[in-house]
């Protein structure tokens, strides 16, 4: 197979490109760090790229909100390019700050059409303040909520760390919610060690600090599309691609790789 080429897109403030293009480059890829003042200088070499990955940190310093300055651009002078790349059979992830700037460019939840849509204001909802008002960094296990999403085939629940602090999922209604599950497009929800029956049950259930660590509606902790080629979660599989990795990895016996590796995996064994 021809080795897929990822595009870590990264901005003033981003601090987490380097090791989730190691990532990507553990499973066999070839992950280039690029800066978004090269691609708005010439967009079109985005083409070039299978997957686009945004990572975490902290964009333009989160001066007027997380994501903000970064989602503009994409929202501006990228967008045509950008709905070329999400049209296309590709893939894209964003990872904590980036899946801030995926849902408030409207990549997420609406995919290659939510661009236009939130550039004129019409957003569902939005990634904001813990409702502990502070930076929160920890452990937290997810549950997979929508197996057809790339990143997510072959993974049914997994751990990996948080550290954010605008992190809370907030909706304009709960009908929204409704139709992103109907549609399958919450791809995770944060979780306990208490087994739920469906989808349904694990979104209702009444999950406080640290289980759910910023009070996000619906215990939701990452976004799809309808396509399942996108991907925004706000822990960071980035920081789990060892098993020492792991902050109880000699109590659990842990070896070899980390599960957060999965996720990267899978987006490159997609274009085998």
């Amino acid at each position: 197979m021809a080795t897929p080429r990822i595009c870590v897109l990264r901005a003033p403030g981003t601090n987490c490109d380097p090791e989730t293009a190691h990532a990507f480059e553990l499973c066999g890829a070839d992950a280039e760090r690029v800066h978004l003042l090269r691609i708005l200088e010439n967009p079109a070499m985005l083409s070039d790229f299978q997957v686009l990955c945004i990572p975490g940190g902290f964009s333009y310093g989160d001066d007027i909100g997380a994501g903000v300055i970064f989602a503009s651009h994409l929202q501006g002078r990228l967008s045509e390019v950008l709905r070329e790349f999400l049209s296309a059979d590709k893939l894209c992830l964003g990872i904590c700050n980036g899946f801030q700037v995926l849902l408030k460019s409207g990549i997420l939840p609406g995919g290659a059409d939510g661009l236009a849509a939130a550039a004129e204001g019409e957003r569902d909802a939005t990634l904001t303040w813990n409702d502990n008002g502070r930076y929160t960094s920890l452990w937290v296990r997810l549950q997979n909520l929508s197996p057809q999403n790339v990143f997510l085939k072959g993974i049914d629940e997994i751990e990996m760390p948080i550290a954010h602090a605008e992190g809370r999922i907030v909706v304009r209604d709960k009908s929204i919610v409704d139709a992103w599950r109907e549609a399958g497009q919450i791809a995770a929800c944060y979780r306990n060690g208490t087994p739920h029956g469906n989808a349904a049950d694990w979104l209702a259930a009444k999950l406080d600090y640290p289980v759910n660590p910023n009070g996000s509606f619906a215990n939701i902790a990452g976004l799809s599309d309808t396509s399942g080629r996108v991907l925004g979660l706000m822990p960071h599989p980035e920081r789990f691609i060892h098993a020492t990795q792991h902050p109880n990895w000699t109590r659990l016996k842990l070896r070899g790789e980390g599960d957060g590796l999965k996720v990267f995996r899978n987006a490159v064994e997609y274009f085998a």
